[in-house]
């Protein structure tokens, strides 16, 4: 006698067609976090698999070219917005950009394994060009502040797959210097050497007359498309954009597009958010100033808010702050960081007790107000313009009502008297 189905089974097809689904959203998710992966990245193998795939949907929604093959992926995630201040690589200045192009100019020119030494006497030798002097850089590897500068370029370069540690370590170099006992061998992974630079031309390419004199200029022609004259591809081009910025900004602001692109955007956002939450697992916030997917599961992000610890803290009650002032204003409002400091200083004898011991000290307001300032302006919740802070309108979405802070005994106290619309 044969068993009934059960009313909850599904046929084999349409499980595989959901494994597949998971696996896509899986992969694509990984590449727009690390869009250059090693072969040792855990969701590698799924990229491979869903390849074809995922070169389709890239292309197709933001333009962006993926290449995969078995030494590794690099989706070309070129940024919308070149002039965001608040991209690049944590703690980088322009003096660590120099010493890691410069670092990736040796690995170009030498052998499949080089070691930590080597890599410092090839940097100083190149960093003794007339061209690099003459705007005021110099790099001797004397010191041990600069011994931990080229180990910071250089763990870089490990996180990357780029280089990959076989033997030694880094901190002895920084300590010791030169010696065959403070040293670190690397093998080279040329292709993600190669993929580093997301860039449509290579500066390279340029002749001295041609290459373009001004930073901004500079920059958007490391990235600048063709240019095409029908109107689909004026359309195509708006399109990824959008999409870009969508993919890669936390929130686009409707009165950040020029007039062209804001009526398509606004004709065109509902489709648009549907597509590509289908594809990524984000969710549509949809507004009159404008759209934000958000992420749910807090993975699709560098920055989290909410976060545990102290900076995390503070930042929350800055927000829900300004977002209260603005909601009360009911019109744009101003800020300034010492604003801010004052506000941190009085919330102190509140919540001073769940903070660390330093940010507790006279004074340390101030540095808790420009850690909160500068998560808030790359959670683009905020304007900064060095001087004038300016909420902008998702900070709504921190208008907190009554909330309960508890410790281990229980609830402690209540902040927020404004109650959320």
């Amino acid at each position: 006698m044969s068993a009934r189905p059960s009313r909850r089974s599904r046929p084999v097809g349409e499980w595989q067609q959901a494994q597949q689904q998971d696996e896509f959203r899986r992969a694509l998710r990984a590449l727009l976090m690390r869009p250059l992966m090693a072969p040792a990245d855990p969701e590698f193998s799924a990229v491979r698999r869903q390849a074809e795939r995922l070169r389709d949907w890239f292309a197709r929604e933001a333009g962006w070219p993926l290449q995969v093959d078995r030494e590794g992926a690099r989706l070309y995630k070129r940024p919308a917005d070149l002039s965001d201040p608040s991209r690049g690589l944590p703690d980088y200045d322009r003096r660590r950009y120099v010493l890691l192009c410069l670092a990736c100019a040796v690995l170009e020119r030498a052998d499949p394994q080089i070691t930590l030494q080597q890599i410092g006497e090839r940097v100083v030798q190149q960093a003794a060009d007339p061209a690099l002097e003459a705007q005021g850089f110099s790099f001797v590897l004397d010191s041990a502040g600069e011994r931990r500068e080229l180990v910071a370029v250089c763990r870089t370069l490990l996180e990357y797959g780029v280089l990959e540690r076989v033997a030694g370590e880094e901190e002895s170099f920084v300590r010791e210097g030169t010696g065959q006992q403070a040293d670190a061998l690397y093998d080279v992974q040329r292709r993600l050497l190669a993929g580093l630079l997301a860039a449509v031309r290579g500066p390279s390419t340029w002749s001295a007359g041609e290459a373009p004199i001004d930073l901004d200029a500079r920059l958007h022609a490391l990235v600048a498309g063709l240019e095409l004259d029908s109107e689909q591809a004026r359309r195509d081009a708006m399109r990824h954009h959008l999409a870009r910025r969508l993919l890669d900004d936390p929130v686009l602001y409707i009165d950040t597009l020029d007039e062209d692109t804001r009526n398509y955007f606004i004709n065109q956002r509902g489709p648009l958010a549907t597509r590509l939450c289908e594809a990524t697992g984000l969710v549509a916030e949809q507004r009159a100033e404008g759209l934000a997917l958000a992420d749910q599961g807090g993975q699709l992000t560098d920055v989290a808010m909410p976060a545990e610890g102290t900076d995390a803290h503070v930042t929350l009650l800055v927000a829900e702050h300004l977002a209260a002032r603005l909601r009360q204003a009911r019109a744009p409002i101003r800020a300034d960081a010492d604003e801010i400091a004052l506000f941190l200083r009085d919330a102190t004898g509140r919540y001073g007790k769940f903070w660390r011991k330093s940010a507790r000290a006279p004074g340390a307001e101030r540095e808790l107000a420009n850690v909160a300032i500068g998560r808030l302006h790359r959670l683009g919740l905020l304007a900064c313009d060095g001087v004038r802070i300016e909420p902008l309108p998702a900070i709504a979405r921190f208008a907190l009502g009554q909330t309960e802070v508890r410790d281990a005994s229980g609830v402690t106290s209540l902040f927020s008297e404004d109650t959320a619309p």
